[in-house]
């Protein structure tokens, strides 16, 4: 094999999934966090946390289209759940030396101390010239100017905690690490690829590398870490690549080297997903199974598995239709982009209705038997 690369540990990892026959409906809670009226009608890229008492979302926020120039990365806060405030900007973006405005995406969260720390990625509206930049809070309402991270990636989720402390950011197919326990230096960038094959990572790159190490176009990957220490990077396969299936990257060095990407037995309707544990050990995912109507984005499921291996016991989270109100390029799908927080006997799973509203949602843990 070039370049190196072994075969992941195992590519037994799978679910059960066919259709919604059967599946229970978890009991959940639903709050429409923000739905557009007559402008900055695109919204997605959400992300939520807890802070201080408060929970905070921040998503990208566009005029019309998804990525256009202009998009900007605002946040709202809520103090019961149920009401939030109106967005206010977290970050405009820069503009290019064309004159044109670039692009932001929210990045996710980090917290350490008594500090909040909120990501996004910017990048030129021909998808070049890549950063990631980071703000600061500490009552999480007003936000430090932009610290620059030093790494040429657009983040899929932000950074995640492994065994032993280090931060671990899920790329398209960089996963860049630090042991800075604050998120804010020291990036190093990783990936399955080899150096010479990348400059950067985001929504345009991932194409190139694939085609040129016979690999679909993969992207937007969520892991967990098994007791062994290995960690089980999933990724989407998009484009004509996409056959309803994920694949897998493993690393068994602290996300130093990554084995070369292998098809699973895990269903995908061809979206971002997320995968985390519980509490109690058990390891779960959280996104769209189906594979009867690509692209649909529906309905949200929770997988759960005892080993990391086998999500054999799967719950409908959610199934109901949202009505499109404007339009928009690659606007669509039910249930985009799924983020998770796991809080105090609660599940919570913030998503795009259609990339145009922010909705979350929230579940008892004690359903999950």
């Amino acid at each position: 094999m070039p370049f190196g690369f072994v075969r992941a540990q195992q590519t037994r990892i799978s679910n059960n999934y066919r259709d919604t026959t059967g599946l229970k409906h978890l009991k959940v809670e639903r709050s429409m966090i923000f739905s557009p009226e007559k402008e900055w009608l695109y919204n997605h890229h959400p992300a939520i946390t807890l802070f201080k008492g408060k929970l905070i979302a921040i998503w990208s926020d566009g005029m019309i289209d998804e990525d256009s120039a202009g998009q900007r990365v605002v946040f709202s806060v809520s103090n019961d759940f149920k009401k939030w405030s109106a967005p206010q900007e977290l970050a405009y973006p820069s503009k290019a030396a064309n004159g044109v405005s670039n692009v932001l995406t929210a990045a996710g969260f980090h917290q350490f101390n008594d500090t909040l720390v909120a990501y996004y990625g910017e990048y030129e509206k021909d998808r070049t010239h890549t950063h990631l930049w980071a703000k600061t809070s500490t009552d999480g309402l007003h936000w430090s100017a932009p610290i620059d991270m030093h790494v040429a990636v657009n983040p899929n989720h932000g950074p995640e905690t492994i065994q032993g402390g280090r931060l671990i950011i899920s790329g398209n197919f960089t996963f860049p690490y630090t042991d800075d326990h604050t998120g804010l230096s020291g990036w190093k960038m990783s990936s399955f690829y080899p150096d010479s094959l990348y400059e950067q990572d985001n929504p345009a790159t991932f194409y190139k590398p694939a085609e040129k190490m016979g690999l679909p176009p993969l992207c937007e990957g969520s892991f967990f870490q098994t007791d062994d220490k290995v960690i089980h990077m999933l990724l989407r396969v998009t484009g004509k690549g996409w056959k309803g299936k994920l694949w897998l990257t493993e690393s068994k060095d602290n996300d130093k080297t990554w084995s070369r990407p292998a098809e699973t037995n895990f269903t995908d309707n061809d979206s971002k997903f997320h995968f985390g544990r519980l509490p109690d050990k058990r390891f779960y995912y959280v996104g769209i199974p189906d594979t009867l109507h690509h692209y649909d984005r529906n309905p949200l499921v929770l997988a759960l598995s005892d080993d990391g291996k086998y999500f054999n016991k799967q719950y409908i989270i959610a199934d109901g239709l949202y009505t499109l109100k404007k339009k928009g390029l690659w606007k669509g799908g039910q249930y985009g982009y799924p983020v998770t927080m796991v809080d105090k006997g609660y599940m919570y799973v913030i998503i795009s209705r259609q990339k145009e509203s922010i909705e979350v949602i929230r579940f008892k843990l004690s359903q999950l038997r």
